[in-house]
């Protein structure tokens, strides 16, 4: 028996676009091996929004965006007056795909649009690291008082399971340490500066051109991604309520390429670390560079990868990492939290 699941998602850009996409090719195997089936009744952007209890057409949906337009153009369905959270109001679903553009002052729109489906007993599946950075402990509080689930895989390191190896596959063991390349344009810049022999502002503009750096790179380069993903690892793994103020952040633009030299001289490599330390009952947490020995397990990581290493009190050592050249890995680790509401492993 297929178990139909309707959801609404929020924010079209290249995660919430692809999160559409990457659905519509495992759409068929998701049935076969899961007897789900996810049917989109509502999807928001910057244009408006469109909605249909009976199911909006994927495929419509990614013509109109590579088309440059918005989801507010979708034929009979598209309300150019309706903002997102309007449509989450409105609309009758399950799950709340929130793929929304971080905002690290309000955490809006998404904040509203999470508060809001969570409160009429929603899932909520998100990448948008805000309204978690800002709420945390008030978020997941709500979702165990109205029962759904608030999963955010997607909010660090993209693809790689760092919540869940955390949450799930550790439970039961006590985590000393945890350090993580969390900000793969900041590993693409210090990698790239070191195998090329090339400045920073060399490095910058290849990450630029390569579509992994913003115009305005100050949330990457000033360490500020990677504190942010700290900040939720440390509440949702590590269970310790922590804000960006209890993170030490510094950024890369002062790395040189002769510190990276003297470094490897030194039987060192300078990686763009985020590291929570246990020191007695509580933890230290920093994001930024930091000289690791080359037999780290991070020490080898390539321009291209995110990573993170587990130190535990049972389980020793467990280290993963994940090559990741563009937005997809986050999209399809939202459909993995979205599987696994409904078929846990």
């Amino acid at each position: 028996m297929i178990e139909t699941i309707r959801y609404v998602i929020v924010g079209l850009g290249n995660i919430g676009r692809n999160v559409l996409e990457v659905y519509a090719n495992r759409q068929q195997q998701i049935r076969e091996r899961y007897d789900l089936e996810f049917l989109l009744v509502g999807a928001a952007d910057s244009s408006g929004a469109a909605m249909d209890p009976t199911g909006l057409d994927i495929a419509r949906i990614r013509d109109i965006k590579y088309a440059k337009g918005g989801v507010s153009e979708y034929p009979e369905c598209g309300r150019k007056e309706m903002a997102a959270l309007e449509l989450v109001q409105e609309t009758e679903a399950e799950i709340l795909v929130d793929a929304s553009p971080t905002n690290l002052e309000d955490g809006e729109p998404g904040m509203s649009c999470v508060r809001t489906a969570l409160r009429k007993g929603w899932h909520v599946v998100t990448s948008n690291k805000g309204p978690l950075v800002l709420a945390f402990g008030e978020l997941m509080d709500l979702a165990q008082e109205m029962g759904g689930e608030l999963l955010y895989c997607g909010t660090v390191a993209g693809g790689l399971p760092v919540v869940n190896m955390g949450t799930r596959d550790l439970a039961g063991c006590g985590i000393t340490r945890v350090e993580g390349i969390f900000n793969g344009t900041t590993n693409y810049i210090l990698t790239r500066m070191l195998e090329d022999k090339v400045p920073y502002e060399e490095a910058l503009k290849g990450a630029q051109d390569a579509g992994i750096a913003e115009p305005d790179p100050t949330l990457d380069v000033d360490g500020w991604d990677a504190a942010n993903k700290l900040v939720i690892v440390a509440n949702g793994v590590l269970g310790r309520p922590t804000t960006l103020d209890d993170v030490e952040v510094e950024g890369i633009r002062d790395v040189t390429l002769e510190d990276l030299q003297q470094a490897r001289e030194q039987g060192q490599v300078i990686k763009p670390l985020a590291s929570a330390i246990k020191r007695g009952e509580d933890f230290v947490l920093e994001a930024g560079p930091m000289a690791i020995d080359e037999d780290h397990p991070l020490a080898h990581t390539g321009q291209w990868d995110m990573a993170v290493v587990y130190y535990t009190d049972f389980m020793g050592i467990i280290s993963a990492v994940i090559e990741e050249r563009g937005p997809v890995p986050t999209s399809a680790a939202m459909l993995r939290d979205m599987i696994n509401i409904y078929d846990r492993p």
